[in-house]
C-alpha cells in the first residue's frame, strides 16, 4: 500500500478590498476644480488689464491654473485614474494565513498635471530670479524626472521598485532645490533689494510646499497609511496653496513693482523683414 501523497492546502481568500475615492474625496475634487477655474478666469482678467509687454508672468500663471483645472475636472468626473493591485496576507491563529486582494485607486491625472504645471511654476521663479537658460533647462528636466518617478513609484509592484523610484525622485528634487536656493538667490542678488526679498519669500514658500508633496505621497500611495480621500484632501490643500495662492501673490506683487517690459517677438511678433513669404516664388 503506497503512502498517501501530501496535499497542498491553498491559502483561504476573502472578497477583494477596494481603496477608492468616497463622497468626501469627490466633493473635494469638485471644490478644487471650481477654485482653479475661478482663479484661471481671474488671472486672465488681470492679464488683459496690463500691456502685452508686461504679461509674461500672467501668461505663465494662467497656464498653471488652467492645466490644474483640466486635471481636477477629469478626476472629479471619474476620469484620469486606475487601480494598483497587491496581495495582503492576514495572519490567522491555528489556521493558514488569509490572502486578500487589495486594489487601490491611483489618480494618474494628478501626475500629468504636475508634469506640466510644476515646470511652469519653475519658469515663474526662474524669470523672477533671472536664472540663465542652462540652469532653467536643468531645473525643468529634473522637475519632470521627479514627477515621472513619482508616477512610476505609485504603480510599482513591489517595495524595491516603489521606493527605488521614490528615492530617484527625491534626488531630482534636490537638484531643483539646489538650482533655486543657491543659483536663484545668487542671481537675484544682482537685482534690486525689493525683488531679492520677494524671491526669497515666494521661493521659500514654494520649496516648503513642494517638500510636503513627497511626504503626502509617502503616507498615501507609498505606505498606504492615508485613505484615498485623505490623500485627495491633503493634495488639494497643497495644490491650492501652490497654484492659485502662489499666482495671486506673484501677480499682485508684480503689479506693484516697476516690472521690466519685454519687447521683440513677445510684444510685436516677427518683424516684417524676417517674416516667411509664401508667395515669393509664385509666377517664377
Amino acid at each position: 500500500m503506497s503512502a498517501a501523497s501530501p496535499t497542498v492546502v491553498p491559502l483561504p481568500t476573502i472578497e477583494p478590498k477596494y481603496e477608492k475615492v468616497g463622497d468626501a474625496g469627490k466633493n473635494t475634487l469638485w471644490v478644487v476644480f471650481i477654485i482653479m477655474l475661478l482663479s484661471t478666469l481671474t488671472f486672465i482678467g488681470m492679464a488683459i488689464r496690463v500691456p502685452v509687454q508686461k504679461r509674461l508672468f500672467h501668461v505663465v500663471t494662467v497656464f498653471i491654473t488652467l492645466f490644474a483645472t483640466l486635471s481636477y475636472f477629469a478626476m472629479a468626473t471619474g476620469d484620469g485614474n486606475s487601480y494598483t493591485h497587491r496581495i495582503e496576507r492576514i495572519p490567522a491563529i491555528h489556521a493558514p494565513d488569509v490572502k486578500t486582494d487589495v486594489f487601490r485607486q491611483i489618480f494618474w491625472a494628478r501626475y500629468v498635471d504636475w508634469a506640466v504645471t510644476t515646470p511652469l511654476l519653475l519658469l515663474d521663479l526662474a524669470f523672477l530670479a533671472g536664472l540663465n537658460g542652462a540652469d532653467i533647462i536643468v531645473a525643468i528636466v529634473a522637475d519632470v524626472v521627479m514627477v515621472l518617478t513619482g508616477l512610476f513609484a505609485a504603480f510599482g509592484h513591489n517595495k524595491t521598485q516603489k521606493w527605488g523610484w521614490y528615492v530617484m525622485g527625491c534626488v531630482a528634487y534636490i537638484v531643483v532645490v539646489w538650482i533655486l536656493a543657491v543659483g536663484g538667490r545668487k542671481t537675484v542678488a544682482t537685482k534690486n533689494a525689493k525683488t531679492a526679498r520677494f524671491f526669497t519669500a515666494i521661493g521659500g514658500y514654494t520649496l516648503v510646499l513642494w517638500t510636503l508633496y513627497p511626504i503626502v505621497w509617502g503616507l498615501g500611495d507609498g505606505s498606504r497609511i492615508l485613505s484615498v480621500d485623505s490623500e485627495i484632501m491633503a493634495y488639494a490643500v497643497l495644490d491650492v496653496l501652490a497654484k492659485p495662492v502662489f499666482g495671486f501673490w506673484l501677480l499682485i506683487t508684480h503689479a506693484r513693482s516697476d516690472s521690466t517690459s519685454i519687447g521683440g517677438w513677445w510684444s510685436h511678433g516677427i518683424a516684417s523683414e524676417g517674416a516667411l513669404r509664401l508667395d515669393d516664388d509664385e509666377g517664377a
